[in-house]
């Protein structure tokens, strides 16, 4: 009996330290290796290829799209877009319905002064490999004036463009037509107030009920409600240097948040009501650290349930067979 027990201890000492599957899909964090991404300014996870995250330069770079494999921290395929013209300042990437990449070159570095920026559209496509790939180009100029911005959002369930001001002091959220159009000029159209958060990205859910909104060195959470959002309080962001990007992961359990330079790291938080333990806290200051309260704990604490789990076990088997040998 002793090389069946030996198995079946095996066996659970192997089940209850095996890395979860959020670690094999690459949501415990990694690092961008491409020496070409040295400002990566938007984060978006795709939907259709598992793992694969989706990021982009500053200004200066091109019209190119980086698919990221957060398993290794290798670009698998550069995406080249076509038929957008040069772009001026790209700073944010957005998944939306049927796996359509919504790109937002609406960076104003000089304070507001642009007369119109540019949203691009293009199916993400179903193949990563490098490739040229054809994008719809629309023009955007805001209610109220020409503004700095770096955080756009696509609802997923429809479709529907938005776009965060970038302001120190608070700024706005703009929701954009119904259905925008490549022929003429898009009017967005301020729709709520984002206070004292001075925004460099944004993400939606990927039900579309939370809204996270980041800065440089904290982050906002939000109830969607339709648009008319509701703030639920302030999140833990890792410190990463200047944080430029947030995407909600593919399943909704994690917001992954990066930031620029070269070999820049993407680190994951618990993303608000997943049961982790850096979820909303209406008390917590802006720019609180990741470390001691981030994504890694509820590693551990499963670790931690696997190995009791493992000695009650072995202690009952244990018990078992002492109680046969004697009974022989």
């Amino acid at each position: 009996m002793r090389r069946p027990f030996a198995v079946l201890a095996a066996a659970l000492l192997v089940g209850a330290f095996a890395v979860p599957a959020s670690a094999a899909d690459g949501d415990d964090g990694f690092t961008i290796k491409d020496p070409r991404i040295t400002e990566s300014s938007g984060l978006a996870a795709s939907r259709q290829h598992p793992g694969i995250y989706w990021t982009h330069n500053d200004s200066d770079d091109g019209a190119y799209l980086y698919a990221v494999d957060s398993a290794t921290g290798e670009t698998v395929a550069t995406v080249t877009l076509t038929g957008v013209g040069t772009p001026r300042d790209v700073e944010a990437i957005s998944v939306g319905p049927d796996n359509e990449l919504w790109v937002g070159d609406i960076g104003d570095n000089l304070g507001g002064t642009w007369p119109h920026v540019w949203i691009y559209r293009l199916p993400e496509p179903k193949e990563l490999r490098d490739r040229t790939v054809r994008a719809t180009q629309y023009v955007v100029q805001y209610q109220g004036g020409a503004r700095d911005a770096e955080s756009l959002v696509v609802h997923p369930k429809t479709g529907r463009v938005y776009i965060a001001d970038k302001k120190e002091e608070g700024g706005q959220l703009f929701e954009g037509p119904a259905e925008l159009s490549a022929s003429g000029t898009n009017v967005f159209k301020p729709v709520a107030r984002i206070d004292n958060l001075q925004a460099t990205d944004a993400t939606l859910s990927p039900d579309g009920r939370k809204l996270v909104v980041r800065s440089y060195f904290g982050a906002f959470a939000y109830d969607w409600n339709s648009g008319d959002i509701k703030k639920t309080g302030r999140l833990s962001v890792p410190f990463l240097g200047q944080g430029e990007s947030v995407t909600y992961t593919a399943d909704g359990g994690r917001l992954m948040y990066g930031a620029e330079g070269a070999e820049s790291s993407v680190e994951p938080e618990d993303a608000p009501d997943s049961g982790g333990s850096s979820g909303s806290d209406s008390s917590s200051g802006e720019g609180s650290s990741a470390a001691g309260d981030g994504g890694s704990g509820g590693g551990d604490g499963n670790v931690r349930t696997g190995a009791l789990a493992v000695a009650a076990v072995l202690a009952a088997l244990f018990g078992v067979s002492r109680l046969r040998r004697r009974s022989r």
